[in-house]
């Protein structure tokens, strides 16, 4: 009985480390401009509250960039549209960091380009998650979701992107 008992202790131990394990702590996301040049990466890692993204792009015009969770991981369309809105919960929301009203779970501060067009940043965003820890909406859920960079800074209030313009680079996370 005894031996038994042990048995099914370390199967169930064994079973709970694999269901661990199998729970994605990273991604990665390559971000491709409207022609489909690679001009960077994206990884993302799961943190206790939310995830941390450190982006490294080139090819960008100087200045600040809105840059956004979306919805879908699909960057297929040479305008990223097909990427979807920001990711939210089911709840309607509306956009911008410094919304009274509140924002969708896929914004995140502007991302700086230099004089020659690169990027490096890391972000934390405490309102996404990998798998959907925390209740939080997932980036990795059935449709995916992909990281937009926008041709103009997101000001973090007008309705409904910022006034970010045009979507200039998408990766798929992964």
């Amino acid at each position: 009985m005894r031996l038994t008992a042990l048995a099914l202790s370390f199967g169930l131990i064994a079973a709970a480390t694999a269901a661990h394990a199998s729970i994605a702590q990273a991604a990665t996301a390559e971000l491709k401009g409207a022609d489909g040049k690679t001009l960077g990466t994206a990884t993302l890692t799961e943190a206790p509250h939310g995830v941390l993204l450190r982006i490294e792009a080139k090819g960008l015009t100087p200045g600040w960039h809105g840059l956004h969770f979306h919805e879908k991981g699909d960057c297929g369309t040479p305008d990223f549209k097909s990427a979807g809105a920001h990711v939210h919960t089911t709840t309607a929301v509306v956009h911008g960091l410094l919304n009274p009203a509140g924002n969708d779970n896929g914004d995140l501060p502007n991302l700086f380009a230099t004089a020659d067009g690169s990027a490096t940043a890391e972000l934390f965003s405490p309102l996404v998650s990998l798998n959907g820890a925390g209740g939080r909406p997932a980036l990795l859920d059935a449709d995916g979701s992909s990281i937009v960079v926008h041709a103009s800074p997101d000001d973090y209030k007008t309705q409904p992107i910022g006034g970010a313009g045009a979507r200039v680079a998408c990766g798929v996370v992964k």
